[in-house]
């Protein structure tokens, strides 16, 4: 989700990642926004997580942030369902972007099938 989000890839906004908020550390930051992405892996489904995890969404919202929580297994199944809760989580935030919102360039690496033997090169 980095290679999104980085270089302002993402509607030019900046954002930061692994930010210190108070005690906590968030995942993703925009300032210009005030908006946390906060991607949630498998431990936040054991016991008491769901207390502190409600307990540090409170304490970020009451700093003025907006907090967008995302399941891993959302973005590991299907990545064009986090691409638009981002996209309308940056539209609540600012309703000024949202005719400008681009959606974000694919990542470096992604995976392209090699080309067969026979197959020439587009370029040549």
């Amino acid at each position: 989700m980095w290679c999104w989000l980085r270089n302002r890839r993402f509607a030019g906004l900046k954002f930061r990642r692994q930010v210190p908020v108070g005690r906590y550390i968030v995942d993703f930051y925009c300032a210009e926004l005030k908006l946390v992405i906060e991607l949630d892996g498998t431990h936040h489904r054991s016991p008491g997580m769901d207390e502190y995890d409600d307990r540090r969404t409170g304490d970020l919202r009451r700093r003025g942030m907006r907090v967008l929580r995302i399941p891993n297994e959302i973005l590991i199944r299907d990545s064009e369902i986090v691409v638009e809760m981002i996209q309308e989580a940056i539209e609540r935030c600012s309703p000024d972007l949202s005719r400008e919102i681009q959606p974000p360039h694919p990542p470096v690496g992604t995976f392209s099938p090699a080309k067969s033997a026979g197959e020439k090169d587009s370029r040549s």
